[in-house]
């Protein structure tokens, strides 16, 4: 294992931040895996399936199992980390810009898409090298001026040749759940399996530039254009990438992080990347996957105090009473009811609501949204 400091972009005098990376196997030898917890910083399950999990791939690396590359980033936003306002960690958004971390990353197609389209031949292995040099030009072209653009830039090119890329998030209060583009879910059905993903949101393209459809999307974009320009030279789907909401916030604690760790080993000994003499069972899936499109997300019409009466995990009925916003003043309560059959995937924890507020979002199985999918 080899462990890399990355410094990032000082803000101010005598401020210095880094981001830590662990690599395990040999560099350009094998599928490469790369792995990032904690991108939104207050979410914090990832963070402790990454300390479970490295140990795991050191005894693996030790043994002469390692047959690819893992690159393992515990904490992958010590900018967010360090930001607190009035005791309340604030790692979703940087302060200095109110931009969310996992948003604004470059459209990786438009930038590379002029050099390595009249570039791309009969060969597949040949054309992914193709891209990946292009994407590995542009990003050591970009001169970062801010820390926030620094920390963007350092992830992706620590990530950008990654076969697959799994991003540890969680939500506020949920069950695990995966969001997955729809060109990656046939690779990635498996570890969701192993995961035991309660709920999984496919989309393609959902808005907003998170960093796994930056890396993913390049690949499917580029093959689009190619395609529309009757170019046969084939171009596989280089990244497989995936959100995995390692369910709430508050569910940081040692028996989940081991068993979600143990379940990335056994993702990675069924994709070859860790040997064993018997590939894991892929267990059958706990859901079957749903547009992210068809997701509905729950609001308060007005402000009180919130009351649930749905657990996160609980099989709605368009109809079924989710949650009743109490206004004691007017002495009023309003019903906020599921409009789509599926599971409640996710709810706030906060238990004061003001008019307009997200409460809670279900996964509907009939895409009724479109534009950008995905929340702020």
């Amino acid at each position: 294992m080899q462990r890399i400091d990355h410094p990032l972009l000082s803000p101010s005098l005598g401020s210095h931040k880094s981001v830590s990376s662990f690599h395990f196997g040999t560099p350009g030898h094998g599928t490469k895996v790369y792995i990032q917890a904690s991108l939104h910083a207050e979410e914090l399950p990832g963070m402790l399936a990454a300390h479970h999990l490295r140990p795991l791939l050191e005894a693996a690396e030790a043994a002469g199992l390692l047959r690819g590359e893992v690159v393992l980033v515990p904490v992958a936003n010590p900018i967010g980390l360090a930001q607190r306002l009035d005791h309340k960690p604030m790692g979703r958004f940087e302060l200095d810009t109110s931009e969310n971390f996992n948003r604004h990353y470059p459209d990786l197609a438009t930038a590379v898409s002029a050099q390595v389209l009249p570039a791309l031949g009969p060969d597949a292995g040949a054309n992914v090298r193709t891209v990946r040099a292009a994407i590995w030009q542009y990003l050591s072209g970009w001169k970062a001026t801010t820390e926030l653009q620094s920390l963007r830039r350092t992830l992706m090119q620590l990530a950008y040749d990654a076969d697959y890329f799994l991003d540890l998030h969680c939500d506020c209060e949920g069950v695990l759940h995966f969001y997955c583009e729809e060109p990656c879910w046939p690779q990635l059905e498996a570890l969701s399996c192993f995961l035991g993903s309660e709920a999984t949101l496919i989309a393609k393209n959902s808005g907003g530039g998170p960093i796994d459809e930056c890396l993913s999307g390049v690949w499917w974009q580029l093959a689009a254009q190619l395609h529309a320009q009757g170019n046969s030279a084939p171009l596989p789907q280089g990244c497989c990438s995936t959100t995995i909401e390692l369910r709430g916030e508050l569910d940081v604690g040692h028996a989940w992080a081991r068993a979600d760790a143990h379940a990335i080993v056994q993702f990675l000994q069924h994709i070859g990347v860790l040997h064993t003499d018997a590939k894991p069972p892929v267990p059958a899936p706990r859901c079957a996957p749903t547009p992210l499109a068809g997701s509905e997300t729950l609001r308060a019409s007005g402000p009180g105090v919130l009351v649930f009466a749905a657990e996160p995990g609980q099989q709605m009925r368009a109809g079924d009473l989710v949650a009743e916003v109490i206004d004691p003043i007017e002495n009023t309560v309003q019903r906020v009811l599921a409009g789509v059959d599926g599971v409640l995937y996710a709810r706030i924890r906060d238990r004061y609501v003001t008019a307009g507020c997200e409460i809670g979002k279900i996964a509907g199985a009939t895409p009724f949204r479109t534009g950008k999918l995905l929340g702020d």
